[in-house]
């Protein structure tokens, strides 16, 4: 005798075939569309099926018997002892007339096909789904009880269940596997579901936060997950055991975690930060569902909830479950077991193998174009302070990648010959000389550059003037406060304004600003060029408030210390860490593709979280960089001690600690 499998291309049914191959006996027949049997043939050579025995049956569970040929049903008659039907949608966000033509119809017709070959046993594949929301433990033997079925996914697991058990021309089992997840031995999962939709989420805190910060989170109800082996493990064991027709039997762990156990046992898995103060979902219920329905409904409240599901790729539909009601005994289901060393495996024992085939085949950002190419081939780029430093490396990486390159500089002849040289290596690049501390020159150049390109796509406000000098020192220098400020701040601003009209008519640009660690930092003796950073910095938020919604994007890169020619008249610098002006164009460059709000290192987000939780104990810390690291000799305008001018142990040691702060 043999077996039929639906859905054998699916994750449950490719590891049921692979049992019934290796431990059973007889042909394993599968149905398959036509379209499908070379993905058929693709997944038995993975698994290692021994293909003589699989038989191909082509068909469509659409359509009448499975849309298996009459003659073919009438060859199947009398020897297929055990029918699985596994071919179902298991998809949250699918709509709901493509679950009720699979879960539903297809189950209608899978059980004609199974009578019309007159099958010994039909084992249906349902789901804990088809409980519903049941406030409390279901019990195997339990059907009518299920609540909660408005959603289109619960509902129609529900009514196909429904379907097996009104059957009357064959007998039948009935499985109810919990949440399924990857293989408990391989980590291998066929895609993101569950748990998994939080996994970006987890991500983004790691790459945030270190592993020992404490974070808030959520706590919900229990979540019951089952790895894949185990079902199909059960299935195979529980099918073959003799007197068990008519029964159900809940396939799920005895002992199910709570939510934000769950993503704690996640987020060690991904050595991400672990919530240790949650906050229970459930508490929100005794606010009435017509106020909650009324402030969901609120556009700001949509937008933002909607960007932050987005952002995380998490389905707004997955959400309900967070305070998922129901417990499942499965007291007949461990009676059946019993005796075979069959039984769920504790999450924590193989989390992360699932993390780590997330990490590796599914997480959402290894399908991204994360190319510079992909990012600004054909786009205008602007680009200014491009012809030293930071912009003239950035400018190289952007030509390279196929931008329209356009660099803008107020020294002619370095300028024109960065231009030649990156045209020379085949990239499409313009300069114009321009002195963005000049409002009228500013304007010539917004007017010559949308004369001749027509648009701008992507302005770098990288041009900026830096000085390093205390405010004692400065009483009579008035015009370091004007000066920075005209640069950094008004010329950013002038460029901008003069851009953003295009841009806004567009509906897509995305200004980045270069910044400084020092505006995060509140850096001594950088009281000019860091107010006037923060000025721009203050802007840009003002501003992204205001244009979100109509495709502008402003990233600001809080630049750590970079070796520039800018930091040159500070000669204790030569001796303390800095990046390189490659090291930099990277951060603009991961501002190009990735478009966030803000870039910043690790220590300037630790400086201003301690700036603002302990301000007096960041002042001493302040306070005393100030005292250990004096005013430089260029400040002074001491032009003979400047030549002689070393830094002490104790600041390289200082400065080493603190990579990157501005003294």
């Amino acid at each position: 005798m043999g077996y039929f499998v639906t859905g054998a291309t699916g994750f449950i049914g490719r590891f049921l075939v692979t049992n019934l191959l290796l431990k059973r006996k007889g042909p394993v027949h599968v149905l398959v569309r036509k379209d499908s049997v070379k993905k058929l043939e693709a997944i038995g050579q993975k698994m290692g099926w021994d293909m003589k025995r699989v038989v191909v049956v082509e068909g469509d569970m659409t359509r009448a018997n499975c849309g298996v040929a009459p003659a073919k049903v009438k060859a199947l008659q009398g020897k297929v002892k055990h029918f699985f039907h596994l071919a179902a949608i298991y998809d949250l966000t699918a709509s709901a007339e493509s679950q009720r033509a699979a879960n539903i119809e297809g189950t209608a017709h899978a059980l004609d096909l199974a009578a019309a070959i007159k099958a010994g046993c039909f084992h249906h594949t349902s789901s804990i789904a088809a409980a519903g929301l049941y406030p409390g433990v279901f019990r195997e033997d339990m059907f009518e009880e299920a609540e909660g079925l408005d959603d289109p996914y619960l509902r129609t697991k529900h009514e196909s269940e429904g379907l097996v058990r009104a059957e009357k021309r064959i007998k039948w089992r009935i499985y109810r596997p919990g949440m399924v997840v990857g293989h408990s031995q391989t980590g291998e999962m066929d895609k993101i579901d569950g748990p998994y939709y939080f996994f970006t989420f987890l991500k983004r805190l790691r790459e945030m936060l270190p592993p020992w910060m404490p974070t808030l989170g959520l706590e919900g109800g229990r979540i019951n997950i089952v790895p894949v082996d185990f079902v199909a493990d059960a299935m195979d064991h529980i099918a073959h055991k003799p007197k068990l027709d008519g029964h159900c039997f809940h396939l799920t762990d005895p002992e199910p975690m709570r939510v934000g156990e769950v993503l704690n046992t996640f987020a060690r898995a991904g050595h991400a930060p672990e919530m240790t103060m949650r906050i229970d979902a459930r508490m929100f219920a005794f606010i009435p569902g017509g106020v909650r329905m009324a402030v969901g409904s609120l556009p700001p409240v949509r937008r933002f909830v909607g960007m932050l599901l987005r952002d995380f790729k998490v389905p707004k539909e997955t959400l309900k479950f967070l305070t998922y009601p129901t417990r499942f005994d499965n007291r007949e289901a461990e009676r059946a077991l019993k005796g075979s060393g069959i039984s769920v495996p504790r999450l924590d024992t193989y989390a992360w193998r699932l993390w780590d085939y997330w990490e590796r085949y599914l997480d959402p950002d290894l399908f991204i174009d994360r190319s510079l190419k992909g990012k600004v081939k054909g786009k205008v780029v602007v680009i200014t302070g491009g012809s030293s430093g930071i912009g003239l490396t950035t400018a190289q990486k952007v030509a390279a990648a196929g931008a329209t390159t356009v660099i803008v500089a107020r020294g002619e002849e370095e300028l024109f010959k960065a231009r030649d040289e990156m045209k020379a290596a085949g990239g499409k690049v313009f300069a114009y000389t321009a002195d963005l501390s000049d409002m009228a020159d500013c304007d010539r150049l917004v007017k010559t550059v949308l004369e001749e390109h027509g648009r701008v796509d992507i302005l770098i406000n990288n041009a900026g003037r830096s000085i390093r000098r205390s405010i004692e020192l400065s009483y009579d220098r008035f015009h370091d406060f004007e000066r920075t400020m005209q640069l950094n701040y008004f010329g950013s601003l002038r460029l901008i304004m003069g851009f953003l009209p295009g841009m806004t008519e567009r509906r897509r640009g995305h200004i980045i600003n270069i910044s400084s660690i020092g505006v995060l930092a509140n850096s001594p003796r950088f009281s000019a060029y860091v107010a006037s950073k923060a000025a721009l910095d203050a802007w840009s938020r003002c501003a992204q408030g205001e244009l979100s919604g109509k495709g502008i994007c402003f990233t600001t890169v809080n630049m750590p210390l970079v070796k520039t020619p800018m930091i040159a008249p500070t000669k204790m610098y030569d001796s303390v860490p800095t990046l390189t002006p490659d090291e930099a164009a990277d951060l603009v460059v991961k501002g190009i593709i990735e478009r966030p709000s803000r870039i910043a290192t690790r220590l300037g987000i630790f400086a201003s979280l301690i700036n603002a939780l302990a301000p007096k104990a960041y002042e001493v810390v302040m306070n005393t960089a100030f005292e250990l690291f004096p005013d430089s000799a260029a400040a002074k305008g001491d032009r003979k001690a400047l030549k002689d001018e070393q830094p002490s142990h104790e600041q390289i040691a200082f400065a080493s600690l603190m990579r990157g702060v501005h003294w």
